[in-house]
């Protein structure tokens, strides 16, 4: 039986692994598809597609776009879209300059709960790559102000945490249209973290496409709710481990995958 893993993370945003060595660990560890979904950014496709160039894994151009919803922070999955759109790739400039400012206001937060961090710490880790959250908790790691990345977010710079900002301007409608007008297919991330399982109906009806069910922070009574939920919104199915190489060394690629046939679906879904 063949395998994707359709949530996965480069050096391009917030993970670890360059595309081709995530190519070389995707071939390792057997899997016949992958979906590099990086944050606000496609900038790790076109080389993790040469990479692959004649070998048996398919690299699925994706992206992770991030929403705001009613004080919620939301994720966005983006499967099979144009990566070289003009048009989608100008609208993520401004999307990757909110994820700068947003940097600086969680810094300011952290002053004032006595941290002390420099914003060049942050983005000498990040370098090109598209900032975020995790650059933050590994720079509190370096400047020794937490022990660990889970520490950081649980004290500082998680969704419920002081000094999280959330400070993004798109809107879950518009992320949705952003990934259709490049003939894309949008599924929303980890639903588990909504805690609002009415908000995945209400998404549905601005067009989602589909549920991330196979995820790897997922029981298996919430995989078999939202697998019959699915069904009855008449959504597609997809998931993923969330990879993000040594940023997160306990999850491994193909932690979670599912059976290549989802795939297709999405596919098929799509023309």
């Amino acid at each position: 039986m063949k395998f994707a893993d359709l949530h996965v993370h480069t050096l391009a945003s917030d993970g670890t692994y360059t595309p081709a060595q995530l190519v070389k660990e995707g071939l390792k560890r057997n899997l016949s598809a992958i979906a590099i979904v990086d944050h606000d950014t496609l900038d790790a496709i076109e080389e993790a597609i040469e990479a692959a160039k004649d070998t048996d894994l398919e690299i699925i151009p994706g992206i992770e776009l991030t929403a705001q919803h009613e004080g919620l922070e939301i994720h966005i999955l983006g499967y099979f879209m144009d990566y070289r759109n003009a048009t989608l790739r100008e609208k993520l400039k401004l999307l990757q300059a909110n994820r700068i400012e947003r940097v600086h206001k969680i810094i300011e937060n952290l002053k004032g709960l006595g941290v002390e961090l420099n914003a060049d710490a942050v983005f000498k880790i990040s370098g090109k790559s598209t900032v975020g959250r995790m650059h933050i908790a590994r720079a509190l790691v370096q400047e020794g102000n937490v022990r660990t990345i889970q520490e950081a977010f649980r004290k500082y710079i998680g969704d419920k945490s002081p000094a999280y900002v959330l400070g993004f301007y798109l809107t879950v409608p518009d992320a949705i249209k952003m990934i259709h007008d490049a003939g894309g297919l949008a599924v929303l991330a980890h639903p588990y973290i909504l805690h609002n399982d009415e908000l995945i109906t209400e998404f549905s009806g601005y067009g989602l496409d589909g549920i991330e069910i196979y995820y790897t922070e997922h029981s298996q009574s919430m995989v078999n709710f939202y697998l019959n939920l699915a069904k009855q919104l008449n959504l597609l199915v997809t998931g993923g481990s969330d990879f993000h190489g040594n940023a997160k060394p306990d999850i491994k690629l193909g932690m979670i995958k599912i059976p290549l046939e989802l795939v297709e679906k999405l596919r098929e879904a799509k023309k």
